[in-house]
Parts: C-alpha cells; structure tokens; sequence
C-alpha cells in the first residue's frame, strides 16, 4: 500500500503540467463523489426537509434573484 507521505513526495517529482493535469483529475474526482452523496442523501429522504423549505420560501417570495444577489455582492 503507498502512503500519503509517498503520493506526496511522487507529486513533487512532477512537472508543473503534470501537478495540473493531477489536481484537475483530482477535482474531478472529488466532484463525482459530491454527485454521489447527493443523490445518496436524495434518495434516503435526508434533504426532503431542505427540499420542502426551499419550496415554501419561494412560494412565500422570500427570496431573492440569484442575478440580484450577485451583483449586490
């Protein structure tokens, strides 16, 4: 098995392109995983509460334009 330690040392022995073209991979790995959970936690209920909220404060006008936000940021 390769420790942390080793993966570390490995990627230190890379060129710049490759550092990139490892963290680019590595985000995307880490992003499918987000996807996964998310549809795990939608699948068993756990963001139903969430869900049932965000709905009700849109239907009671309690938010505001994501545009309108980000521009007043």
């Amino acid at each position: 098995m390769v420790t942390r330690l080793e993966i570390e040392s490995a990627i230190r022995q890379l060129s710049e392109g490759e550092v990139r073209d490892l963290a680019k991979w590595l985000q995307d790995y880490l992003d499918e995983m987000w996807d996964r959970q998310i549809e795990a936690d939608m699948a068993s209920g756990k963001l139903d509460r969430l869900i049932a909220q965000a709905e009700a404060d849109i239907a009671d006008d309690k938010v505001r334009n994501l545009d309108e936000v980000l521009r007043n940021g």
